[in-house]
């Protein structure tokens, strides 16, 4: 898909683009040589390495000559021995066609009819933020179980999903980062969340208990001390892990055979974390590539500490499998990584790390916005077979019934910053949009996972229905809609608000208005949300619950597949998780909900739960 104003150069760097006044702005020629450099490219080279061959056939596509035999080589590393036509049988999977005769070998995509989706999928689910709900038992901070308790009330009361905030694993350090869209692992897990108390040897211990009982303390500031959290959490794994006995380790060693590279090289960058302040580029340059000798001879000598990393993955595991048992879960991706992270070290050679992801100044955001993600590097990641974008779609739908992409509109393009740029200086970059919409196709087939992309914002012509023909849900939201969700279509994730706008009471009350102001942030545009949600409602005088009921209603009884309520809302909560644009100025991803999860579930069902179920349009 190309601009109309010009399309891109062979690169994949668009032109320009339209900003949302329709404005045409042309990519600087600066701007196209720093994106360049930043994807290994010189100045002089007109395109970008083409990479393997790609041919993408529908499952049960077979019988087509091929040009000259080849021998195949499935995705699990069968090797199907030399063909010279395609087997009708094949599974869907990135597969390899290796000509006998010299030449590249072909990455063949079998590919489903499209995304998973259930015959059942009229469904409702329940978004939360991980961190946010606490019972009376949590170190300070949303864990496992507080989640199961939660999942099991929501399902008791009909609502058919559980959707968390990323679970994504923060860098290793004294000081977790606090949200879970910059996260350092997308490939594993956040042992903040993991529960204590119910980890192997913890009832029976007094030390756990005596640092549990310091860490509910926290339960007192609804503001969550990551740092203080993590101290505690992080002293009490350490005795449980120092008492683990035989069986745990054997289910240890089981669990690193399972995983692989993915994990081992997490606790890698673990342990060389522990040892090393600063990003992973401040290292010992002996250090600094996951593959290096001096990388293995260290965490060879820290054995130990590797095992604990794994464990500790091992435990997250385990105690989200728990929950999945629950409530069918719908997972979130992060758009990016933290540069300074593991997967950035990891993934280092497919990722521009100098650059950055954002966004375009737009009425919004005057200056644009950096989101400080390295973009990946679209021809690399044709030359990896889509590996690493595979394996980090799987790892999100592990336990997953569905999952939701961050800005799924990066599948087709992003907007890169160049290295010592700002957003006003950045280009929208291309990416293979069709051979990524297919690996997600059979990554969501293979799990039975349905999948739901954040398109919102600017959105080219044609996007949309590039994603409903591969079975992607759209999202839509009764703030951005003209339209009432009785007439938006089925394939829809709908909702009111999300983590980075403002709760219903938010706006219903003008708090968020008065919140904004007290962080320097101005407020335009918050009329416009509160008319959005009186088309709904129908009373401007309206408390703030029937408000709340009325939006969720008509998304329950509307057309749309997945019906999405935030916890927040249903809580009648007035302060947002996140609000864009602010460091200090709020507490972004660190808000508790005001009372314990425990009381929730006590109580009888407030009606603003009780909306949300599904009933016939």
């Amino acid at each position: 898909m190309q601009d109309g104003r010009g399309g891109m150069d062979g690169w994949g760097i668009d032109h320009g683009y339209h900003a949302t006044n329709g404005e045409w702005h042309e990519t600087p020629a600066a701007t196209r040589d720093a994106i360049r450099a930043a994807m290994g490219g010189a100045v002089d080279e007109p395109s970008a390495p083409e990479g393997p061959p790609v041919w993408t056939v529908p499952v049960g596509w077979g019988g087509e000559t091929l040009r000259s035999p080849c021998r195949l080589r499935l995705e699990d590393g069968t090797d199907v021995g030399v063909v010279e036509a395609l087997p009708p049988d094949l599974p869907i999977g990135r597969h390899r066609l290796i000509p006998v005769d010299r030449g590249p070998a072909t990455l063949l995509l079998v590919r489903p009819r499209s995304c998973h989706r259930p015959e059942d999928m009229r469904r409702s689910a329940l978004a939360v933020q991980a961190y946010a709900s606490r019972s009376r038992q949590s170190w300070g901070i949303g864990d496992l179980r507080d989640l199961r308790l939660l999942g099991h009330w929501a399902r008791e009361h009909g609502i058919d999903h559980l959707a968390l905030s990323p679970l994504h694993a923060p860098s290793p350090g004294d000081h977790p980062q606090p949200s879970p869209y910059y996260p350092s692992s997308r490939r594993n897990l956040n042992p903040l969340h993991i529960t204590i108390d119910e980890a192997p040897g913890a009832a029976n211990d007094d030390r756990i208990r005596s640092l549990g009982d310091e860490a509910r303390a926290l339960l007192a500031d609804r503001r969550i001390d990551r740092t203080a959290v993590w101290a505690a959490k992080r002293q009490a794994l350490q005795l449980l892990f120092e008492g683990l006995g035989t069986t745990g380790h054997r289910e240890l060693d089981a669990f690193r055979a399972e995983r692989g590279d993915d994990l081992e090289r997490w606790a890698a960058f673990c342990t060389i974390s522990e040892d090393h302040p600063g990003t992973w580029r401040d290292w010992l340059t002996e250090l600094q590539h996951p593959d290096s000798p001096a990388v293995a001879r260290y965490v060879a000598e820290r054995a130990d500490r590797a095992r604990f990393h794994c464990w500790l993955q091992l435990l997250a595991d385990r105690q989200l499998a728990g929950l999945a048992d629950v409530a069918p879960l719908v997972t979130d991706l992060a758009v990016g990584v933290d540069p300074g992270g593991a997967d950035a070290w990891i993934d280092q050679d497919q990722l521009a790390l100098d650059a950055r992801v954002g966004a375009p100044p737009d009425d919004f955001a005057a200056d644009g916005q950096d989101w400080g993600l390295p973009p990946s590097i679209p021809h690399r990641m044709r030359e990896d077979g889509y590996e690493t974008f595979a394996r980090t779609i799987r790892a999100s739908l592990r336990h997953g019934a569905g999952i939701r992409i961050d800005h799924v509109l990066g599948l087709f393009r992003l907007f890169w910053i160049p290295p010592g740029g700002s957003a006003s200086d950045g280009a929208y970059v291309r990416y293979p949009a069709d051979d990524l919409l297919t690996v997600l196709a059979i990554e969501s087939e293979r799990a039975g996972a349905f999948v739901i992309g954040e398109d919102l914002g600017t959105v080219e012509e044609g996007v949309r229905d590039d994603l409903a023909t591969i079975g992607v849900l759209s999202t839509r939201l009764v703030y951005f809609e003209d339209t009432p969700p009785s007439q938006w279509p089925s394939n829809v994730g709908g909702a009111v608000t999300t983590h980075d706008l403002p709760t219903i009471a938010g706006t219903w009350t003008g708090a968020d208005g008065r919140l904004r102001s007290e962080a320097g942030l101005s407020n335009d545009g918050a009329g416009s949300l509160r008319a959005s949600l009186e088309r709904l409602v129908g009373d401007g005088d309206a408390s703030v619950e029937d408000a709340v009921v009325a939006n969720h209603r008509a998304l329950a009884t509307s057309p749309v597949d997945l019906a999405i309520a935030n916890l927040d809302d249903v809580l009648c909560l007035e302060e947002r998780p996140n609000m864009p644009g602010t460091v200090d100025e709020w507490p972004n991803w660190s808000i508790a909900h005001p009372d314990p999860v425990d009381d929730l579930i006590a109580g009888p069902p407030p009606a603003t739960l009780e909306s949300i179920r599904r009933t016939s349009p």
